[in-house]
């Protein structure tokens, strides 16, 4: 059953790509929606007999790597951190497949897209359940493969191939790290077997290793180069670039990468390595503050962006922010629930944004849009279960979203943790969760409520979604609702030291998840209160006073374009690095191969014998008189020769 699970999306993908041609889009869709739902059923029974029944274990396939001192199994490991990322990846992709049937509906490339959507769970499902660092590496560079794929799908529009390409470009960078780090571990420990690296760490917490001529900690170094992996892949601020550029894929696959697969397999490895990072302070505080400055990075340019998709994505950058800022502080069995639940709201969003772009014929900007509510009534409740959630909106001590359990459990932690970065990440955590809250009701207000913006033509036509379309956004809507509540004795409550076991570690004296519950009414509350302000100002803003929005940005158009233009980070790349590389590359182009390499190798060779050729030519002129001139010149020469030689 295990092995089912993992390997039935494979089958899918293998069918629909190779045999699409026969079989039809029918025939495809039917195939891989096949194979993941019998993946998603089993993954659920795995999860429960795994993490909730506590039955671990391991399946070992065959022998990958066997040279020297290295070796490395082909495996599947499955502990509660692996069922749990199994049960949520097969579920929520499931979902996509389902709801891809009608979104793609019309498209001519079906059985393509199928196969693609169908390989990236796979490799992800390989990323969760890898047994070794060199697996692991498998599966991350599979999903960094089929996000260039997905994202590029469309590939007869150029916008669409430049972000598969920003995607693929920015994910290697981080990748590079991420191999660093790998090599680092094995010289470190002399092993890439996560058992034995994971009982090795402690005997190795305070050796030192040389880098760049100093010597430095050995697991900081390891775990920052890892992390490095991980900011490239989830999007972490500095690498963070390529995600909003990624909305140019079909919106399932934006669904897919932002809730299941890919941007979270960043936050799974910090997860899985808890046992290096408890040994690593220096880098778990790195991580939080990496973590919680995206979050409010994020959370910022969302406000300004106009993009129904791209506000949707940014706010998956900012809650992968408050995921990894739960791992900086030890809280990594928070950062996975809020995982769990982000996937099932996260998804809820995009799909449901999908709906309405499929209702509006394509388009995408939320000024030209307006007043839909009334006409695809489904998408707009659905659309506002995801929003609450997202936001965190609940009753203490009665019932809340999902996102009222994992989010504020993050933010408590992150007080609970009485540092300085704690600190730093609580305060940051509670100034997004306001942000949060306002652009995801500017973005129901712009999209559903006031007057209608688009076309009467367009109006004409809206129309809510199929049940193919549907039916899967219920799914992820009742996710969204009832995830948390149901999860949390599990994932943070008391019963997660029976949950989670061994896989994974935190030290004694670390537990911030335990603090988390016993932190003062005020803190614990302001998550919510901000997130309920937030709702009002974007009230206020958009429905109560539409010109308000305008006066803002009349007043403040500076850190109006700031935030709109994410930051400059585009724009500051493009200065510091893409043209200095571009001028670099076009100098060695021109001026060292073309003028001095060709110039004076093959081209210049290839030249000068040209000439010669030309000039040996000449003497071939075809008139007698010529040749019988060139012969008395001969024999006069000769005879020269002959005479002096005489003489001499």
């Amino acid at each position: 059953m295990p092995v089912a699970a993992i390997f039935l999306p494979l089958l899918g993908a293998f069918i629909a790509g190779f045999f699409g041609r026969i079989i039809g889009d029918r025939g495809a869709q039917l195939t891989t929606c096949t194979a993941l739902v019998v993946s998603a059923i089993l993954g659920v029974i795995l999860f429960f007999e795994v993490a909730v029944g506590g039955h671990d274990q391991s399946v070992r396939l065959w022998t990958w790597i066997d040279t020297g001192d290295l070796q490395v199994d082909w495996a599947l490991r499955f502990d509660t951190l692996s069922a749990v990322m199994v049960a949520v990846v097969t579920v929520v992709s499931a979902m996509v497949h389902i709801y891809s049937v009608g979104y793609m509906a019309h498209d001519p490339g079906v059985p393509r897209f199928m196969s693609y959507l169908s390989l990236f769970t796979f490799f992800m499902l390989m990323l969760v359940t890898a047994d070794n660092f060199v697996q692991l590496f498998f599966g991350w560079e599979g999903v960094g493969l089929c996000s260039y794929l997905l994202v590029g799908f469309w590939y007869d529009r150029p916008t669409a191939n430049a972000a598969a390409i920003k995607a693929f470009v920015v994910n290697r960078i981080g990748d590079f790290g991420f191999a660093l780090g790998i090599f680092a571990v094995y010289e470190i420990f002399g092993s890439l077997q996560f058992d034995t690296v994971f009982q090795a760490a402690p005997d190795v917490a305070h050796n030192t290793i040389p880098f760049f001529g100093h010597e430095v900690d050995a697991l900081t170094l390891s775990c920052i180069l890892l992390f490095v992996g991980a900011m490239g892949k989830s999007a972490q601020i500095g690498l963070h670039t390529w995600l909003p550029d990624a909305m140019e894929g079909p919106t399932p696959v934006s669904a897919l990468i932002h809730a299941a697969t890919m941007v979270t397999a960043g936050v799974f490895m910090v997860a899985r390595f808890s046992p290096l990072f408890e040994y690593a302070p220096v880098a778990l505080g790195v991580v939080c503050v990496i973590g919680a400055t995206t979050a409010i990075f994020a959370a910022s340019v969302g406000m300004a962006q106009n993009d129904i998709k791209k506000v949707i994505a940014y706010s998956t950058c900012s809650q992968l922010g408050y995921m990894f800022f739960a791992a900086g502080v030890s809280a990594y069995s928070a950062g996975i629930f809020h995982l769990m639940t982000h996937a099932f709201f996260k998804a809820l969003l995009f799909l449901a944004a999908g709906s309405v772009i499929h209702a509006l014929a394509g388009e995408q900007d939320m000024r030209k849009m307006g007043g839909l509510w009334r006409h695809i009534p489904w998408t707009y409740a659905l659309m506002w279960i995801g929003s609450l959630s997202l936001a965190g909106i609940g009753i203490p001590g009665v019932f809340g979203f999902s996102g009222f359990y994992s989010k504020d459990v993050i933010v408590e932690a992150a007080w609970a943790a009485g540092t300085g970065v704690g600190l730093y990440a609580y305060c940051i955590g509670v100034a997004a969760a306001f942000l949060t809250a306002f652009y995801s009701w500017r973005l129901i207000f712009l999209t559903f409520h006031g007057t209608p913006r688009a076309s009467a033509e367009t109006m004409h036509h809206v129309h809510e979604s199929p049940w193919v379309m549907i039916g899967p956004l219920l799914v992820l809507g009742t996710g969204a609702i009832f995830a948390g509540i149901f999860g949390f004795h599990l994932f943070v409550g008391e019963g997660r030291a029976e949950f989670w076991r061994d896989s994974i570690l935190v030290l004694p004296g670390h537990d911030t998840i335990e603090g988390a519950h016993h932190v003062p009414f005020l803190v614990s509350i302001a998550p919510l209160v901000a997130g309920l302000i937030g709702i009002l100002v974007a009230y206020y803003a958009y429905i109560a006073r539409p010109e308000f929005p305008g006066l803002v940005v009349a007043r403040f158009r500076a850190l109006y374009l700031f935030l709109l233009n994410k930051w400059y980070f585009d724009e500051l790349y493009d200065l510091l690095i893409v043209r200095p590389a571009m001028a670099l590359g076009f100098g060695l182009w021109k001026k060292g191969d073309g003028a001095v390499i060709d110039g004076l190798g093959p081209d210049g060779i290839s030249a000068r014998t040209l000439d010669m050729s030309v000039l040996t030519s000449r003497l071939q002129t075809g008139y007698l008189y010529h040749y019988a001139f060139a012969m008395l010149i001969g024999v006069v020469v000769l005879v020269t020769w002959y005479l002096l030689r005489l003489a001499g």
